[in-house]
């Protein structure tokens, strides 16, 4: 973390990027996971992409980061990002280090649509910080047509049988959370001995390991090329890729959970043009869009009035119907502090690097 972040007052996450001060520039950059691009995907986004359809990449352009570790550090090093789409367990640490800035969320006609505990999650200090916009899980994906046994826990990850295809999410946060599961530990509360524990196990699946996947079409490539027989951490879009194009794969509920998670955008406390990004949100939490991102990754969308344009295999599959869907039947990530934070990224380097 850069110390010139650390050393910012708090209270420059609320006005770094006063709208009377902010010099419109018609632009806005997006730090963002790759497969989400209005360029690429304008369903997504409708209202918007449609105004600007004639000149949409000269509006909008993107910087990509591959997991939340890599979107913060981009975020400190001043990319000059309007907007970032970083995971719910992260949102604080934007927050602390004055990193995004207050949402006016009366400026989205579409705001009274978002789920209510989503919203709470991106509110801080009494302010919205976080416009939540997809949910969804981390699993594991199997080609059933390629094991002997379908692992259904964690800790099947690390027998034998799969020895050398194995494809794990390069996450510190995900693999960390995973292997605490597995060793029947709390994630969130786990002594100095269970983490040299976490560490160890990890070092002891890597003869199982085929690669470290980072990017969401690695989810898919690998299983599909029949070299990836488990791919862990994956979400569900590449289970829905797989079985529509005809492969025997399932999308594993493990016994000790699957684990849950909710994205959204911030607004940079140095935003250029605060009306475009403005106006960049409220067409993401339109209905159309939202139902238009359901139906293409099978991602839960954040606005609960589009459930009625969602294709009906998607909600069934989602459980997108229950309320208590994340809360009670998965593993939903909470908040890091900056010293999780820093021990497991600590610990997932000793890992790769083991022999």
């Amino acid at each position: 973390m850069a110390i010139s972040l650390l050393l910012l007052p708090l209270a420059l996450a609320g006005c770094g990027a006063d709208e009377d001060e902010a010099e419109a520039d018609g632009k806005l950059l997006i730090l963002e996971w790759s497969g989400y691009e209005a360029t690429e995907y304008p369903q997504f986004y409708a209202p918007f992409t449609e105004k600007y359809s004639d000149n949409l990449e000269e509006v909008v352009e993107y910087s990509f980061f591959a997991d939340d570790a890599e979107a913060l550090a981009k975020m400190q090093s001043d990319i000059g990002a309007d907007l970032v789409h970083p995971c719910n367990s992260w949102w604080e640490l934007y927050v602390d280090n004055g990193l995004v800035q207050p949402i006016d969320t009366s400026r989205l006609s579409n705001w009274d649509k978002i789920q209510p505990d989503f919203a709470a999650m991106g509110q801080f200090n009494g302010e919205q910080y976080f416009v939540p916009w997809e949910w969804g899980y981390e699993s594991m994906l199997v080609r059933t047509d390629l094991v002997e046994e379908v692992p259904d826990a964690w800790i099947d990850l690390w027998d034998p049988q799969y020895a050398g295809h194995v494809a794990i999410w390069d996450s510190a946060e995900t693999n960390y959370v995973m292997t605490a599961l597995a060793l029947g530990f709390d994630p969130w509360k786990t002594t100095a001995e269970q983490e040299a524990q976490i560490e160890q196990k990890l070092i002891e699946l890597k003869p199982n390991l085929l690669t470290y996947w980072s990017d969401y079409t690695e989810a898919y490539d690998l299983p599909a090329s029949g070299d990836a027989w488990i791919v862990a951490g994956a979400w569900q879009d590449a289970y829905a890729y797989l079985q529509s194009d005809g492969y025997e794969v399932a999308y594993v509920q493990p016994e000790e959970g699957r684990l849950g998670w909710v994205c959204g955008f911030g607004l940079s406390a140095n935003s250029g043009d605060l009306d475009l990004a403005y106006e960049f949100l409220d067409a993401a939490i339109a209905d159309e869009s939202m139902a238009a991102l359901a139906n293409e990754y099978w991602y839960g969308p954040a606005n609960t009035a589009s459930l009625p344009l969602v294709d009906d295999f998607v909600v069934d599959f989602m459980d997108l119907d229950e309320a208590d869907t994340l809360t009670e039947r998965t593993v939903l990530y909470r908040p890091l502090t900056e010293e999780q934070r820093i021990a497991r990224t600590t610990l997932w380097d000793t890992v790769k690097a083991s022999p």
